[in-house]
Formats: structure tokens, sequence, C-alpha cells
């Protein structure tokens, strides 16, 4: 039996791995429509038409949002590990746990690939005068990181989503009398 102390810690990290959620998948998305204008549509080619200036602009946008996914990764990250460790729930009798906490930890570490990548270009963006070609380089490796992984690590967390809405595979409370 778990001891008392532990039940608002599992709270807390709960509240935190919402929050979190909230941030990262945000940015995510927040990301991916800023970056958008910058590409050709279905290719990894720049728009000639885009201003060196609002191309610059853009970069710096992805990077603020790039600032806010890894702050809420990193909180979920650890916000998971405390939750798993002190909840009250058991994987074994919640199979819609066990399944969330696999598609989450499988992709870490495309995570924190991707967010080395992102973390090069706050760098560039907030330190450094670099060009518009070092970030042209920085966002094509990051679009097309490890051949789409990240696609599919996203499609992963919305399942999570739905995973934790509808907990399915919950094993059913022995009937008592």
């Amino acid at each position: 039996m778990r001891s008392p102390l532990l039940s608002p810690i599992w709270r807390i990290a709960l509240f935190v791995i919402v929050v979190g959620s909230i941030l990262w998948l945000g940015g995510v998305n927040i990301r991916a429509i800023t970056g958008n204008d910058l590409l050709k549509a279905g290719t990894l080619e720049f728009e000639e038409y885009i201003a060196p200036e609002a191309e610059s602009e853009i970069y710096r946008m992805i990077s603020y949002g790039s600032l806010v996914t890894m702050a809420g990764y990193l909180s979920v990250l650890v916000g998971s590990v405390v939750f798993l460790v002190s909840s009250p729930f058991r994987v074994k009798e919640h199979g819609w746990l066990l399944m969330s906490a696999i598609l989450f930890y499988a992709f870490v570490p495309v995570e924190l690939y991707t967010m080395y990548l992102d973390a090069r270009m706050v760098y560039e963006t907030f330190f450094t005068t670099a060009s518009n070609e070092v970030f042209r380089e920085l966002f094509v490796a990051r679009v097309g990181a490890l051949a789409g992984v990240p696609l599919i690590a996203l499609l992963c967390y919305y399942t999570i989503i739905g995973l934790v809405i509808f907990q399915p595979f919950k094993k059913p409370l022995p009937n008592t009398p």
C-alpha cells in the first residue's frame, strides 16, 4: 500500500502533465503553421517571393514557438515519470495507461533529437547574427528530421489523448459484497 503522503504528488504531476501538454502540443501546431509559409506545398523547397526580412521574422517566431514547445515537453516528461511512480493507477489494471506510456516513451529519443535542432535554432536566433542560410539549413533539417518519424510521434501523442479520455482495456473491478 502506498503512503497517503504521495496522494497530492500525483495530482500535482497530473496538473503539470496537462498544462505541459497544452503548451507542448500547442507550440508544435503553431510552429508548423508558422513554418508552413516558408515552403512550397509538398516539397522542401523555399518560396522565392518571401522577403529576407520576413523570412528572418518567421524564423524568430519559430524560435519563440520552440521555446514554448521545449518547456512544455520537458514538463510533460518529468511530470509523467512522477505520475507513474506516485499515482494509485497500476498499469496492470489500467491498460490505457500502459499504452499511453509506451506511445509516449517510445518517442523520447526522437523528441530529444528534434529538441536539439530546435535549441540550435533558438541559439542562432537570440545569441548570434546568423544569416538566413543558417536558418534554412536548420529548418530543413528539422522538417525532414528522421524521415517523418516526428509526424508519426505527433499522431501517437494525439492517440494518447483519446486513450486517456476513453480508457480502453481497463480491468473491471472485482465484485464486492
